[in-house]
């Protein structure tokens, strides 16, 4: 193994990480390049993993501490980009045209290395940490992978941890719930078939286009009016596929969308009740109807106890000015919701600065400023919880 005491773990580092991850983005299941990195630093810093987890690209590292027998825990980073082109004119900005980082997981990455190359120097707490860097946080499910190829028996941990950056929350704040945290996540494709006909002559076929328009309207009805008023969830139809002439009624129309809740009976009812609305409206238009329904993520809930374990750790980090505790959950999702459906943990927010472009916009960057305070908060967890012996159960 290669001496820790050669890697420098100060923000010049971390930058240079985070730019050069940046610049390589690679999306689900394909996150090669990105994994032989964490992996040569990882190497770099005499800390074993174990590589080709989740779909092949996943890597969990193990340290132990030199004060002996303790609890083992799991701090997570997901590792992936989106399908998106970005438009930041910086130095580091994509070289891969059509995928950038517009979540923040090159940052994420990088304050896990720094973390767990920092806590190799000074290995000071009883017990394991297993440093899980995840393949596909983004809509395809490596969280999901990784716990059905094994993860937790592979690696045992008693508990897990994640963070994500958060725009819009100033660097230096944080924000741990108690409870829910991100939304469960379901995906549909539905297609409508008619008779298409000329646009001038509806009446000799059957229009997909109005029945469709009628569903867009109709479905919102299950959660304003089917909804209890205390229970949040979303709906919204975010593809709309239909023709391709001024004078033709087409034959096929194709809607997709997203539904999102937090309480998981609900979830079920409005998967039957929105199968049942389609149904209906395709019935009463005569045409025949495909529907593609997808739950995908369940919700994320955090470990009462873990949160407040994780708050007072923030509350103590330096450059942590304020750690709130009464934010609203987000109805966006995160599959570190299936390491949390087997492990009690908690999942925290990071602030991303005021004026941070949103998650997923093509303007989005993550802030520099911010990757030392997640690596000092890593840092800091495990001091606590494995320091004092004993990890919150």
């Amino acid at each position: 193994m290669t001496d820790t005491a050669c890697l420098t773990i100060d923000a010049m580092t971390l930058r240079e990480w985070r730019h050069d991850f940046h610049r390589h983005p690679e999306t689900a299941y394909e996150e090669h390049r990105t994994s032989q990195r964490i992996a040569e630093i990882l190497e770099q810093a005499g800390i074993p993993f174990t590589a080709g987890l989740g779909g092949g690209t996943g890597i969990v590292a193990t340290l132990r501490g030199r004060l002996g027998a303790g609890p083992s825990i799991g701090l997570r980073a997901d590792i992936d980009a989106l399908d998106v082109t970005e438009l930041n004119d910086v130095g580091h900005a994509s070289r891969v045209p059509g995928k950038m980082h517009a979540c923040g997981h090159d940052g994420h990455t990088t304050m896990l290395l720094g973390a767990a190359c920092r806590l190799a120097q000074q290995p000071e707490f009883a017990g394991t940490v297993h440093f899980i860097f995840q393949p596909a946080e983004e809509s395809e499910g490596g969280g999901r992978a990784m716990v059905e190829e094994g993860l937790f028996e592979r690696f045992p941990m008693e508990a897990v941890y994640g963070v994500h950056n958060w725009p819009g929350l100033p660097v230096g704040e944080a924000a741990v719930h108690d409870t829910a945290v991100m939304a469960a996540f379901d995906v549909f494709t539905l297609t409508l078939t008619g008779n298409g006909c000329h646009a001038a002559m509806p009446h000799l076929g059957s229009d997909a286009i109005l029945a469709a328009c009628q569903l867009v309207n109709q479905l919102q009805g299950l959660i304003s009016r089917e909804t209890p008023a205390h229970q949040t969830a979303v709906l919204s139809v975010t593809q709309f596929h239909a023709g391709d002439a001024f004078n033709v009624i087409p034959e096929t129309v194709e809607l997709r969308g997203t539904l999102r809740c937090f309480d998981e009976p609900l979830r079920q009812r409005l998967q039957q009740r929105f199968a049942d609305v389609v149904d209906a409206t395709a019935r009463l238009h005569g045409l025949k109807v495909a529907l593609d329904y997808q739950p995908r993520y369940p919700a994320t809930f955090n470990t009462p106890e873990h949160a407040r374990r994780c708050a007072e750790v923030l509350e103590r980090v330096p450059g942590i000015e304020r750690v709130h505790r009464d934010l609203p959950p987000s109805m966006a999702s995160e599959d570190f919701a299936f390491m949390l459906n087997e492990r009690p943990g908690a999942y925290i927010w990071l602030g991303n600065g005021e004026h941070s472009a949103a998650l997923h916009n093509p303007h989005y960057d993550f802030n520099d400023d911010l990757t030392p305070l997640g690596v000092e908060y890593w840092t800091r967890l495990v001091a606590t919880l494995l320091g004092q012996h004993a990890a919150p159960r």
